[in-house]
């Protein structure tokens, strides 16, 4: 569900391409025009704009928003301009390489996606980088983070509703017995997590739990400090309640000693148009807070205002 509030009556792409030229023109660049439009238009719009603008202009738009913004602004409007794919493709880039490198963030990507849209982000990888996205995880990460990894980012899962339920409650079997054991980086752990359906994963996690009489994330709280387990557990989290995931990510970015705002402005980038409705939700009733609030509250200038744009509280 789209948070992103569209105006009724959008202005043409050229219009658009016009405003935002003007945006960059003189001596001062206007961040809110470019907030105006930008932060309001849609993927298919922001794609024709990038186009219409290279084909007016004969400039790149994403050039053009770099060389004329700056800092945690400058990266939330990059993101958010870019085509979902392409977006996906830089995070998970930027995710392997050393001052940058998140095993979490590569995992979201794997996890949250659609199969078509994770498909799509591989693609757009292989385009800009000459690699594809296995071949650098594989190459940036080790021992049983790879072993987790490399099979979630190369999972095309099953969409549907359809669910085997003989199958969940021998999975469910199966996965409580390997974590009595501790073998927490087993091949069937890993097998079902990276293949199973959503739908097919929560019956069996269901299953587990009822059978079992506990959770199974409370049952990989072995080691708390454990790294491993927990991206195990993060990565359960988003396969199953992806709105519970990334209200916590939203959470520890803003309630910290110094915003981080690289976290805070991948998950509003890239929910805005997919469920930051039910991630808002989320966030308000575990914090008491609205999420918009709690971003105005740790956030300023242009930065802010982009960010609540994005949120559907915007003004402009």
């Amino acid at each position: 569900m789209a948070t992103l509030r569209v105006p009724a009556s959008v202005p043409p792409a050229d219009e658009d391409c016009e405003q935002l030229r003007k945006a960059f023109a003189g001596w001062g660049t206007n961040e809110d025009l470019i907030i105006q439009i930008l932060a309001h238009r849609n993927a298919a719009q922001r794609k024709l704009i990038r186009e219409v603008y290279a084909a007016t202009y004969g400039d790149d738009l994403l050039k053009d928003l770099d060389a004329e913004l700056s800092s945690d602004f400058q990266r939330a409007v990059l993101l958010w301009t870019l085509d979902p794919a392409e977006r996906d493709a830089l995070l998970a880039y930027e995710a392997t390489k050393r001052l940058t490198a998140s095993n979490w963030v590569i995992m979201e990507i794997a996890c949250t996606r659609s199969s078509q849209d994770l498909f799509k982000a591989r693609q757009a990888y292989h385009a800009r980088y000459k690699r594809s996205i296995e071949e650098d995880v594989a190459y940036h990460t080790a021992g049983d983070f790879r072993k987790l990894l490399v099979p979630l980012v190369t999972a095309f899962r099953y969409e549907g509703d359809d669910v085997n339920m003989t199958l969940a409650k021998s999975e469910a079997k199966l996965l409580h017995e390997k974590i009595s054991e501790k073998a927490y980086n087993n091949e069937e752990i890993i097998r079902i997590l990276t293949t199973r359906s959503k739908a097919q994963l929560n019956a069996t996690l269901n299953q587990y739990n009822n059978e079992f009489g506990n959770a199974i994330n409370k049952n990989l709280k072995d080691d708390p400090k454990d790294e491993y387990l927990k991206l195990l557990r993060a990565t359960i989290k988003c396969l199953t309640s992806s709105e519970r995931y990334f209200e916590k990510v939203l959470r520890l970015a803003i309630n910290r000693v110094g915003t981080d705002e690289w976290a805070l402005t991948r998950v509003v980038t890239t929910r805005a148009e997919v469920d930051l409705q039910h991630v808002k939700e989320e966030y308000h009733k575990r914090n008491s807070v609205p999420l918009d609030r709690a971003i105005a509250g740790d956030t300023s200038g242009d930065y802010e205002k982009m960010l609540l744009a994005l949120t559907g509280h915007g003004d402009l």
